[in-house]
């Protein structure tokens, strides 16, 4: 049976306005590039066209400053892991948002809980809130094998006293109501050494906070052609990136992992106006056309939009797939 492992970091999930980024900088280099120097294990940056999207437990939040300019969503999250087999979380095989879109992502959307997604190069997160821990559990029993993390160790997971008192929701289909778009961009998800941080960190700063802020003469608008989309995580000691592949280039040779395929993804970014936390389903809606197609899929929850990156060879079909969903909710 697969594992559902619920991980100890407590999150914060926060939108920096980007007028507001340089007063978030001081904090924010020193999460990415100086984890010694702060007790912070979960750390996520997203840059898209409207905002950076922050992830962070509760010790790497006290480096942000507060102000007008950062806005943090309500609660506390946790994050949830799927692995398969045994062993720890590190060498067990990570699975992508394709496979457990039936077993976690639907059934979460069922029961109205909402979740944000952060896949990275080496595995899925699937964060929910903590006061809807009980009801995931209780939802989630059945097919998985539930650990929690504590202190580094999996010890199984109690079900909290919920009473099988549930109501089995009604199945109902998911037409996706948000209007897509698919930006002319390539992507690369890649991943890099640690221990090469140190050597690349200006170089990040830049592509971080420095290298978006100049529109192209003749760029065409935002939501057609390119778009600023760049993502950083550094959680329990792995760095994750994906960024355009015209950014790799500027990475010395043999820093940034390459997969087997080389693979080159493309995005859907689903969204228009702010999906609003409370929105349940948004997840599901654009995984389940996918797992049923068998196309794999990273997928980056932000404050205002959710991004899917396919390979770039399925791009056509995932949108003519999504389409097809899409009237169906007109």
């Amino acid at each position: 049976m697969m594992e559902l492992h619920i991980l100890e970091h407590s999150l914060k999930v926060a939108s920096i306005a980007k007028e507001g980024i340089q007063i978030c900088t001081h904090g924010l280099i020193k999460l990415a590039f100086l984890p010694s120097k702060t007790r912070c294990k979960f750390f996520s940056l997203t840059e898209t066209p409207e905002d950076y999207t922050i992830i962070v437990d509760e010790e790497g939040f006290k480096e942000l400053p507060e102000s007008e300019h950062l806005s943090v969503a309500e609660a506390t999250w946790l994050a949830l892991n799927v692995v398969s087999g045994g062993g720890s979380a590190t060498n067990s095989q990570p699975i992508g948002v394709t496979k457990i879109a039936k077993s976690v992502i639907a059934p979460l959307a069922d029961h109205n809980i909402s979740v944000f997604m952060l896949s990275t190069y080496q595995t899925d997160f699937i964060l929910v809130r903590e006061r809807d821990l009980p009801m995931v559990m209780h939802t989630l029993s059945s097919e998985f094998t539930l650990l929690r993390v504590i202190n580094g160790e999996t010890v199984a997971a109690n079900s909290l006293g919920v009473t099988n008192g549930f109501v089995k929701p009604k199945l109902v289909p998911r037409p996706i109501i948000h209007p897509l778009s698919s930006p002319s961009n390539m992507f690369c998800v890649t991943s890099l050494d640690p221990d090469t941080l140190p050597s690349v960190a200006t170089l990040l700063m830049d592509v971080m906070f420095y290298s978006g802020g100049m529109k192209e003469p003749g760029a065409s608008s935002e939501d057609s052609g390119h778009i600023r989309f760049f993502s950083f995580s550094l959680i329990e000691g792995y760095i994750s990136l994906v960024m355009d592949e015209q950014t790799t280039p500027r990475f010395p040779n043999n820093v940034l992992f390459t997969s087997a395929s080389g693979e080159l993804w493309k995005m859907v970014r689903i969204g228009g106006q702010p999906l609003g936390f409370d929105e349940c389903g948004i997840v599901a809606q654009i995984s389940e056309p996918l797992a049923t197609a068998d196309i794999p899929a990273y997928y980056i929850s932000t404050f205002k939009f959710d991004h899917a990156l396919v390979p770039e060879e399925n791009i056509q079909s995932v949108i003519g797939a999504l389409r097809t969903n899409e009237s169906a909710g007109q």
